[in-house]
């Protein structure tokens, strides 16, 4: 098991203070939402889910080169600096068996488990380190969303999308026998029901001090359907079974990985792999701002033969 200081990654782009000038100058529809924060800096209301999605735009424009891209009304607008923690914190598992090297190109292919509306994983993953991606989901309009963005920024050689037509199953029926992954990704739904996801986003506000009775805030200022944000059993249901229905593809995946939001979640998530045989587990924190999450990462290959993944790949390059 290794565990990291809980701060963001050395190469996440997103260290210090959000530079407000350069974002609108990118986007200058940003300057709509654009306000003085209580220090007096330059800042948005992140209670306002248009202001929220309005930088995100902004900022995968100018920082990721991403030039088209939108999301329907109530969907999940993800905390991109976040996501990009997961996908460096993953890449430092690969180079763990690769000589310390993250690989990178088109050679290294990733599964991203619930691309969701927004496709973050994909288009962060691919302009950090030009890995190509299949994402999936079981909503058809979170995918239409997501391979509008995709056809928009010339992505689709990069950028695959499919859906998983059973709903209750995750990985079950939705590779085929040849396909071979580096590395899978999952941000699951943490709550146990939609009334769990509200009261977590009350609690939220009234960390951030945002409470303010003489103002209605938006009940997810990230928004998010259903299947975002809940299933039943909550995050630990969705890992376990993860867990479980990863061994069908032990061969075929170098290193499975999901974020676990609750660290009261990880004994059982533990207990699973260890009934699952998995070879090697890892548990990295992470952390941004007020938030802490980590990353569990598992393989069903020991330290040879994930090194000889490696070597084939590179000898296939």
């Amino acid at each position: 098991m290794t565990s990291n200081k809980p701060t963001l990654h050395p190469r996440n782009r997103h260290q210090g203070r959000y530079d407000f000038p350069s974002l609108i100058k990118a986007h200058p529809d940003l300057a709509r939402f654009s306000i003085t924060n209580p220090h007096g800096k330059p800042s948005i209301d992140f209670a306002n889910p248009e202001a929220v999605r309005v930088f995100n735009r902004a900022l995968l424009k100018a920082q990721y080169g991403i030039q088209y891209w939108d999301i329907p009304a109530d969907y999940l607008c993800p905390p991109i600096p976040g996501r990009a923690d997961y996908l460096h914190v993953a890449a430092d598992l690969l180079a763990a068996d690769n000589a310390g090297e993250v690989p990178r190109g088109p050679q290294v292919k990733a599964l991203d488990i619930g691309v969701g509306a927004n496709c973050i994983y994909p288009l962060l993953g691919h302009s950090d380190y030009r890995w190509r991606f299949l994402g999936s989901d079981i909503d058809p309009v979170a995918l239409g969303s997501a391979k509008a963005i995709v056809q928009a920024n010339g992505l689709s050689k990069a950028i695959s999308l499919r859906q998983q037509a059973n709903r209750k199953c995750i990985l079950t029926g939705l590779l085929k026998t040849e396909e071979r992954f580096d590395l899978t990704l999952c941000n699951p739904p943490f709550h146990a029901s939609r009334e769990e996801a509200t009261r977590g986003s009350q609690r939220k506000w009234k960390n951030l001090g945002k409470q303010d009775p003489k103002r209605k805030l938006p009940v997810l200022n990230f928004g998010g359907q259903n299947n975002e944000l809940w299933c039943e059993g909550g995050e630990i249901r969705f890992v376990t079974q993860l867990v479980e229905e990863s061994q069908q593809y032990a061969q075929q995946v170098l290193w499975f990985t999901s974020l676990v939001s609750k660290a009261s979640n990880l004994p059982g998530i533990e207990a699973a792999l260890e009934k699952a045989e998995a070879k090697a587990v890892r548990i990295t924190e992470m952390g941004q701002g007020q938030k802490q999450s980590r990353m569990v990462a598992w393989s069903f290959l020991d330290d040879a033969a994930r090194q000889a993944w490696h070597a084939r790949r590179k000898s296939q390059a």
